[in-house]
């Protein structure tokens, strides 16, 4: 796996939205989908369809132009079905 670090504010999202570490590592390690170049900010978004979770996609949003890459934010993404 690549080297990633959180920023305060995927920190806070991951508690205030009980994102489990183990979700988080397994979407980087083995996304289902990697959307390069996915918005306006030229950041990744790697996507992981979560069993645990009632099937939702989480989507984790990474500024890959840093090293280590940083994690920006994460969350389960409604619009994915």
């Amino acid at each position: 796996m690549n080297e990633f670090e959180l920023s305060d504010h995927a920190r806070f999202q991951m508690k205030e939205r009980n994102i489990q570490p183990s979700w988080l590592t397994e979407t980087l390690s083995n996304p289902d989908q990697i959307l390069l170049l996915a918005d306006s900010h030229g950041n990744t978004h790697y996507l992981k369809q979560i069993p645990e979770f009632g099937h939702r996609w989480l989507r984790v949003v990474v500024n890959p132009n840093i090293f280590p890459n940083r994690v920006i934010t994460l969350f389960f993404d409604r619009r994915l079905k």
